[in-house]
């Protein structure tokens, strides 16, 4: 975790904790009081609540009893089982709760130095691209003498109802964490980046090639140390009612186990299968479980011995979690979040990615090269009015993981805009040498869109092929400000930067040497009929692309005579009479071979769409014909903002 931790509200833990102990008194937060206002945004909402300290509500509190676990607490009053679904997660991993409660040693109570103890917690989540950390007094809602919201298991541990606390301040009130997604806390406890998956909309319970490639892509993220949690859509439904099977409407469930089982000879004999993909799920609740096959009580345990039971890991209790068949999990929940954690370490056995981080915000202006608030794809006029950044692939192919996270929306509840953004992003093909903003889609090629979606993160993983991409992050309708942070990662370095800049930059050298008169965007998308340059009747072309003192190179297509390039360069001229010149070569070990060129004098009156241009030898416009054609695309305007 990197050594620079915000603090909420300025708040010192420390400098606070001492204070208390040398005044000898508990710490009352000012900034989250024991309040209504801390539990509700809603006047209409509320109830009769006391406030309450541990060592008020039992005899021996502590922070965490005998560890900490998944089965450790439960939901209570409040509409957030995504919360406490991703807690259940978090307890699985010690390395990632003990980043999320720091120092949890010092934290805890003495019962041997009563005096040291000072009222006081502090809890740290990664928010927005840094960890921030929040400092919280030990007063806990409560009716009757129980707490109303998160609760231990055991009932002196009070690690889950102060990190519930912590994350209520971070939102507003307790009652902003009514209804959410577990994907949401999760990459606010890890830094983690999310995905949601609709299994309805994917066909994974009637495609079992799509269900077996979802298996071991969640069966690799919990090996990795990433999280899984799963729902069913409430749509027609009302929420929290129960299935025919015992499972939950619109509630979160973490998935605790996933894995393959070989069975033993008389096992594959009793279920006619030689492995069981299997996945173990946990209810916030604790309670109310699947009642379908593999269920605590069904028909399948009854074949298995207890010994058989352990050598499977398949072990079960009745406290909200059970196990299922893969196949029955995708047939019966339709939404799946994934919290990947991705490895960006050096110093490690699996796959490493490189990662590039920006802020970025979408932000209203009249004036459309200063709007940077344009809509998604569809609002063709505005869509180029976003923010843009440039990156790399520098790899013949490299498979490009990008997360879009909006800021958190829920400290906006009591204003009524505390729902989250539809977000999305497209990925373009753009011109080797571009630097500066796009203006208009011409040659540039759409290569992929993420899911656009109110969650407060998108996730999309891309193969790209080597060059130069333009990734262009929007709200769904235009003219909605809001901040953002955008992660790549990448195989090898890609320099994601912003494209600020609509043109170059006029600046005293401009005066000396001269400044652009004219952009003119070229694609050359193949070749055809080349002349053939080894024995077995193919060739290794290229092309090269050259305009004033610039030239841009394409990679080699092997052993052909028609090649498809798909190559595109922007040049800023100076000299609006100096010639486009494209040549096409054979690359050689020792020295390659021209195999003919187009001259074009590549002005705004030429015409705009694709043509197909005869190969010439070195020379003027009148030079000799040679074997070959090319097709070409070439744009060009005196307004350097057009393109």
């Amino acid at each position: 975790m990197s050594s620079s931790v915000q603090l909420f509200q300025d708040q010192k833990y420390h400098e606070l904790k001492e204070q208390c102990l040398q005044q000898g008194r508990l710490f009352e937060d000012p900034e989250f009081p024991a309040s209504d206002e801390s539990l509700y945004y809603d006047s209409a909402a509320k109830g009769k609540v006391e406030w309450k300290r541990p060592k008020d509500l039992c005899e021996d509190p502590h922070l965490l009893v005998d560890g900490m676990s998944s089965h450790d607490f439960h939901q209570g009053k409040l509409g957030n089982c995504w919360f406490v679904a991703a807690c259940s997660c978090l307890a699985l991993r010690k390395s990632l709760w003990q980043q999320v409660i720091p120092d949890y040693n010092e934290q805890e109570w003495d019962p041997k130095s009563p005096r040291k103890y000072a009222g006081i917690f502090r809890f740290r989540f990664w928010r927005f691209g840094e960890w921030t950390e929040v400092v919280v007094d030990d007063l806990l809602p409560t009716e009757n003498g129980e707490l109303i919201y998160c609760r231990s298991n055991v009932r002196n541990e009070f690690w889950s109802a102060l990190l519930e606390k912590a994350y209520a301040k971070l939102a507003g009130s307790y009652q902003a964490l009514d209804g959410g997604c577990a994907a949401e806390a999760l990459v606010d406890f890890t830094g983690a980046v999310a995905e949601s998956i609709n299994l309805a909309e994917g066909k994974y319970g009637e495609v079992i090639s799509e269900q077996m490639k979802l298996f071991e892509d969640l069966m690799k993220v919990h090996k990795r140390g990433g999280f899984i949690s799963c729902s069913i859509s409430s749509s027609g439904r009302p929420s929290e009612a129960e299935t025919e099977m015992g499972l939950i409407v619109g509630h979160a469930y973490s998935v605790t186990a996933i894995g393959k089982l070989r069975l033993g000879e008389r096992l594959v004999f009793s279920f006619k299968a030689e492995k069981l993909f299997m996945i173990r799920l946990r209810n916030p609740w604790g309670k109310k479980e699947w009642h379908g096959a593999w269920s605590d009580s069904s028909e399948e345990w009854k074949k298995v011995s207890d010994s058989e039971r352990k050598n499977l890991g398949l072990t079960v209790e009745n406290d909200g979690e059970f196990w299922m068949t893969f196949e029955d999990w995708c047939k019966n929940f339709t939404d799946v979040d994934i919290c990947r954690t991705v490895n960006t370490s050096c110093f490690s056995l699996h796959k490493t990615w490189e990662k590039e981080m920006m802020y970025g915000a979408w932000a209203k202006h009249p004036e459309p090269l200063l709007n940077r608030s344009g809509g998604c794809f569809d609002n063709r006029e505005t869509f180029l009015q976003n923010p843009q950044y440039l990156f790399d692939v520098k790899k013949a192919e490299d498979k490009v993981l990008v997360s879009l996270q909006q800021e958190d929306r829920r400290k906006y509840k009591k204003e009524g805009t505390g729902d989250n953004i539809t977000i999305g992003f497209e990925i373009l093909k753009v011109e080797d040498n571009r630097r500066y903003r796009l203006h208009r889609l011409t040659v540039q090629e759409r290569v992929a869109t993420s899911p656009y979606s109110n969650t407060r993160s998108v996730f999309l993983r891309r193969s790209l092929q080597q060059g130069r991409y333009v990734l262009v992050p929007t709200t769904y309708i235009p003219g909605v400000p809001t901040k953002f942070i955008l992660r790549l990662y990448t195989d090898v370095p890609s320099k994601l930067r912003e494209l600020k800049a609509d043109r170059p930059k006029m600046t005293c050298w401009s005066l000396l040497c001269g400044y652009p008169r004219r952009v003119t965007q070229i694609k050359v998308h193949s070749a055809e009929g080349l002349q053939k340059q080894d024995r077995s009747g193919g060739a290794d072309p290229y092309v090269l692309i050259k305009c004033e003192n610039q030239s841009r190179r394409s990679p080699v297509q092997h052993d052909t005579t028609s090649p498809v390039f798909n190559t595109q360069v922007i040049f800023y001229r100076k000299d609006i009479d100096s010639p486009v010149t494209i040549q096409v070569w054979n690359s050689n070990l020792l020295r390659d071979q021209f195999l003919g060129q187009a001259v074009l004098a590549a002005s705004p009156g030429d015409p705009r769409q694709q043509q197909r241009l005869r190969l010439r030898g070195r020379g003027g416009g009148e030079a000799a014909e040679v074997p070959g054609h090319i097709s070409v695309t070439v744009l060009c305007s005196d307004d350097l903002a057009e393109l």
